[in-house]
């Protein structure tokens, strides 16, 4: 989603994220282990906002640009190359490796699926439904590429020879997000609606769908992964849970130690263990076998804003450290760097010296505006 974008410097900290924590030696305590060196790779694009990243067929990592409309290629050793996509402000969103050998990705803002081969040509193809707002994508058990429509609100499927295949899902306006291949042969994926959704959802590779409500209400799930047990594991940013749904759909939730630190990505690791990243933590996670959860910190930024609570409007319209916001959606604890602050859920349009922060309320996928104050940028 373009809201979530922290639009500092455009350097990979997804890499540091989820590459470091799952391929480094790390020490088994909750605090990193002194042999850890953490490196950061500047995308050469200024302003790249780099989203989804995945291990491409060729040993390098791939990912999309969604600031500048790009898809980033990165060795292993820090070596970019950057190529352009064709439609203009397509929003380059999730990314994945597909079965064919090339790496397939969505474009959000204009409802195509992209293709691009390891020496970097692009074809683009058409989603059926418009204004679908196509999120994450992954490879299916059937050797399709399978997508979310998270405005759609379906679940898309695409052959690698550029074939549509959509399925509504029955919840209506369950903003679908995270999928991932399941153990069973189907599709799982998050609805990540608060009043609508909130459920975990599994279509077959014929179509059919089973929705699983979240036993904690309005927990809001974003990715999704398949564990090393068998089971399905997903991030609940405002549940600030990890939890675990069996193929049979019974759940079991685990509290990460530290209240509004906002669990958002989700992935299983080579030690057997649970990582994910925290979003407001600024940390990386690590879901134990036994089930026990630890942390480890990524290094908050300059400035950081130490307080991680989720912060009320009327806290942030009185906050003296407030001068500017940028992202959309709703409200959530924000970081200063700077002249610039980032709040990550409350929209900003910037005036030059001054900006507007607008709530929004969503009806039906999109955002309704009021102005509630005007902050001054130092």
């Amino acid at each position: 989603m373009k809201s979530s974008k922290l639009k500092s410097t455009a350097t990979l900290l997804v890499i540091v994220a989820m590459w470091l924590a799952l391929f480094l030696p790390l020490a088994t305590a909750g605090t990193a282990s002194a042999s850890t060196k953490t490196n950061e790779y500047p995308v050469p694009t200024s302003g790249s906002d780099p989203h989804g990243i995945t291990a491409g067929p060729d040993g390098a990592l791939w990912f999309t640009e969604e600031g500048v409309n790009k898809i980033g290629r990165i060795t292993t050793s820090g070596s970019f190359t950057e190529y352009t996509v064709p439609t203009s402000n397509s929003w380059p969103y999730g990314i994945t490796a597909g079965p064919d050998g090339n790496l397939w990705f969505t474009e959000k803002n204009v409802g195509r699926i992209g293709r691009i081969t390891t020496s970097g040509k692009i074809t683009e193809y058409i989603i059926p439904t418009s204004n679908s707002g196509s999120n994450c994508i992954t490879a299916g058990p059937d050797g399709a590429l399978w997508f979310t429509e998270g405005d759609g609100n379906r679940i898309g499927k695409v052959t690698t020879s550029g074939s549509f295949t959509e399925y509504p899902i029955p919840t209506l306006l369950s903003k679908p997000y995270g999928i991932t291949a399941g153990p069973d042969g189907n599709l799982w994926f998050t609805e990540y609606a608060e009043f609508y959704g909130n459920k975990i959802g599994k279509v077959t590779t014929s179509g059919s769908f089973t929705e699983y409500p979240i036993p904690t209400s309005g927990s809001k799930p974003y990715g999704i992964t398949a564990g090393p047990d068998g089971n399905l594991w997903f991030a609940e940013v405002l549940g600030n849970k990890i939890g675990r749904i069996t193929t049979s759909g019974s759940f079991t939730e685990y509290s990460v130690p530290t209240s509004g630190f906002e669990p958002v990505g989700i992935s299983a690791g080579p030690d057997g263990s649970i990582w994910f990243t925290e979003w407001t933590g600024n940390n990386i996670g690590k879901l134990s076998p036994n089930p026990t959860i630890t942390t480890r910190n990524a290094s908050p930024p300059p400035r950081a804003n130490p307080s991680h609570g989720i912060l009320r409007p009327w806290v942030l319209a009185n906050s003296p450290l407030v001068q500017c916001f940028r992202g959309g959606g709703y409200i959530k604890p924000f970081y200063l760097f700077g002249n610039f602050c980032y709040l990550l859920r409350g929209m900003c349009e910037n005036t030059g010296s001054s900006c507007f922060l607008r709530l929004y309320a969503w009806l039906g996928g999109r955002g309704v505006g009021a102005c509630i104050r005007q902050f001054s940028v130092s």
